[in-house]
């Protein structure tokens, strides 16, 4: 395991196992106000991983190289799906929380990581996938298991003036996985290519169902 990430513990003993994978540019401290603000109670064991790639001239981590929007560079994106592999299993066997009590989620680049991992044949199931401003990649080796996910649910949002990736990424995202049977919740805003502060509330609720609290 060679991925570097921020770990916040839960307060208590740990309900679940909340994964925040940051978007383009940015790095691991990126998203640590997102999980607190999804789990404020501290229920949850919040980890945020680095993304493996710097690139010359452009600031902070990347996932993968981006020929086009919507298909990842087949060599970097299958490179970073091995790392984040390799640190979702470590932080399972080492936590004691299984992917079942698992949310992999993400803002942009990093909702499109959190795809891949969470609907790869080859991967656990999660209990969800929390999908903020990304896409289900389309790249060459990999493709989604739908058949194989039931019980996983799904939170996307997006919205509807994102210059970056276009709205109708999201709404393709929805359909793929409604037809799949996967639980899908889904929400748009007339913002751009950030995280509406409007989808924070839902998407805590949405938290709070996909990982209740121990019986």
């Amino acid at each position: 395991m060679t991925l570097a990430f921020h770990e916040r513990p839960a307060a208590g003993d740990p309900a679940g196992l909340l994964i925040l994978h940051h978007g383009r540019g940015a790095d691991e401290n990126d998203l640590i106000p997102l999980g607190d603000a999804l789990d404020p109670a501290r229920r949850l064991h919040l980890v945020t991983p680095r993304a493996p790639l710097t690139l010359p001239g452009a600031p902070g981590r990347h996932w993968y190289l981006v020929p086009r929007v919507g298909h990842p560079d087949p060599d970097t994106f299958r490179s970073a799906f091995t790392e984040l592999a390799e640190l979702h299993d470590e932080l399972w066997q080492r936590t004691g929380i299984p992917p079942q009590r698992t949310v992999l989620g993400g803002f942009s680049m990093g909702t499109v990581m959190s795809y891949a991992l969470g609907l790869d044949a080859t991967r656990p199931v999660p209990a969800g996938i929390l999908a903020f401003s990304g896409f289900v990649p389309e790249v060459e080796g990999w493709q989604a298991d739908l058949a194989g996910r039931r019980g996983l649910r799904a939170f996307i949002a997006h919205g509807r003036r994102d210059p970056v990736i276009d709205i109708e990424f999201a709404r393709q995202a929805g359909r793929l996985l409604r037809d799949g049977g996967i639980d899908v919740e889904y929400h748009e805003g007339d913002g751009g290519h950030y995280i509406d502060p409007a989808h924070i509330a839902p998407a805590l609720a949405w938290v709070n169902a996909t990982v209740p609290a121990q019986p």
